[in-house]
């Protein structure tokens, strides 16, 4: 982790308590904050202690901006529950307010006649019905969003490698490949999370794959368009409008371009922004995050198992194995497969996987994870001997991983003794020729090979942060490389 996180601390903490935070955090102690101070001060805090004299209402969530990640409070027997659906609808629908609104030049129609002008020939807008609309992202928001273009007589279809094809299939939307997407669409929406593989993804490249006259919503993230790169193909006429309720800096910069075009429709981060709250049924919510405890003593003999299998399941998972000498009931699996899920899911998602959602959350993207513990002979002292994990049917970033029956299978062990690959830091993975002095050519800190039919190999390169892009374009351009990824 880069700076240390800042803690607001505000009603009066035992001594020892603030040692503890002080020693990994910046601890800022402002007692008897009023409700307006404390949501000025809350945007700059990663979390917040009270006790019970600090009232944090939604006004304080809002105000801080998304970067408020903690509230700790001594309470008794209070469930805590984060909905990260709460806002769902309201994003989906403020998608189809500037889908609408732009079509018909709302925005600008609106401004011109109120400065005396009366130009309905300058105005004229595009019809929606029979209109292909790709909904790029097919989560939550995404769905939402193709279910009401669906009622707009839109036709609509999606890309997004993580979603369920029978959700899909349900609502009526067709999944495609990216670049099928981008280039039959004349309605492009935005849906994705922004993760190291959804940054800039539309691009220079990206418009120029566009039909001529395509039209940009995006009400997701601001940095998954390159929005230099969305000027200049609005000002060559490739993209017709764009409509925007997010932007990589934010608020903008005086003077943005972007903002300031005349055939950008913009909001200021309104996605989420409706006077009705969503409140709790009474159900139990699968996102409650204070409950089951995992004993004290588990945590701490699980805990290098637990990192572990968080990096496995960043790789692969469909059948996990549990290598152990341990009896079958002496062994709870159940924080390692959350774990697992979690190396999945957050690397291509905005949801925060814990102990209590992960089942349901892999439930609800179509993972479905199996269990299986191989009894070992020999001593118990240590929980596990390694972890296992196994996928089919999925295309892999790097196909040199798959096997011949069509699966990817990574194992992992906790302990010092020779590694393969150390799963720390980044991994660039790299196929190619089988010749003398290819590791010296790409360069490593740690590299393994592996011997493949027809004198190829496998190299595993570990670095100790994450790869420079033309650093990765000039591994590509060695001639003996055939194929290669990073794996953040």
């Amino acid at each position: 982790m880069g700076a240390k996180p800042t803690v607001l601390v505000a009603e009066k903490l035992g001594e020892a308590g603030l040692e503890v935070l002080k020693g990994f955090a910046n601890v800022d102690c402002s007692y008897n904050l009023t409700q307006e101070e404390l949501c000025t001060k809350i945007s700059l805090c990663d979390a917040l202690i009270v006790r019970s004299g600090t009232k944090v209402s939604r006004e304080v969530f809002e105000s801080s901006g998304g970067r408020l990640r903690v509230v700790g409070r001594a309470g008794h027997g209070c469930l805590v529950v984060n909905a990260p659906t709460a806002n769902t609808v309201a994003a989906a629908e403020h998608g189809i307010a500037l889908l609408t609104a732009m079509a018909r030049n709302i925005a600008q129609a609106d401004a011109s006649l109120k400065a005396g002008k009366w130009l309905r020939s300058k105005y004229v807008g595009v019809s929606l019905v029979g209109k292909t609309l790709a909904v790029m992202g097919f989560g939550k928001v995404g769905s939402e969003v193709a279910r009401r273009a669906k009622g707009l007589g839109m036709h609509v279809i999606a890309h997004d490698p993580y979603a369920s094809a029978d959700r899909a299939r349900a609502i009526g939307v067709d999944l495609v490949s990216f670049d099928e997407a981008i280039s039959t669409a004349e309605f492009i929406s935005l849906h994705m999370p922004l993760t190291p593989s959804t940054s800039k993804i539309l691009n220079d490249e990206a418009f120029a794959k566009m039909k001529t006259g395509a039209r940009i919503i995006n009400v997701a993230r601001g940095g998954v368009i390159d929005e230099d790169a969305l000027v200049r193909a609005l000002d060559s006429g490739k993209v017709a409008q764009a409509a925007l309720d997010v932007f990589t800096e934010e608020p903008p910069a005086p003077g943005n371009k972007l903002v300031l075009h005349e055939r950008v429709t913009v909001t200021p981060h309104l996605g989420a922004s409706t006077m009705e709250a969503q409140v709790p049924k009474g159900e139990l919510s699968s996102t409650a995050v204070n409950a089951p405890m995992v004993p004290a003593e588990v945590l701490s003999e699980l805990a290098p198992y637990v990192i572990l299998a968080e990096k496995l399941g960043r790789l692969a998972v469909q059948l996990v194995s549990y290598a152990t000498a341990r009896a079958p009931d002496d062994l709870d699996t159940r924080l390692l497969r959350a774990m697992i899920t979690k190396g999945l899911i957050e690397p291509i998602s905005s949801v925060f996987i814990n102990l209590v959602n992960a089942d349901f959350t892999a439930k609800q993207r179509g993972v479905r994870i199996a269990e299986e513990r191989i009894l070992l002979d020999g001593s118990p002292e240590n929980p596990l001997d390694y972890i296992q994990v196994q996928i089919a049917h999925v295309e892999s970033k790097f196909a040199s991983a798959m096997s011949d029956s069509g699966e990817i299978t990574v194992e992992g062990r906790v302990g010092s003794f020779q590694v393969d690959v150390s799963l720390e830091g980044s991994i660039i993975l790299c196929r190619q020729v089988d010749q003398p002095g290819m590791i010296g050519r790409v360069g490593a800190s740690s590299a393994s090979r592996m011997i493949a039919p027809r004198k190829h190999a496998v190299m595993a390169i570990g670095v100790d942060e994450e790869p420079h892009p033309e650093a990765l374009k000039k591994i590509g351009e060695i001639p003996a490389i055939e194929e290669f990824c990073e794996k953040l």
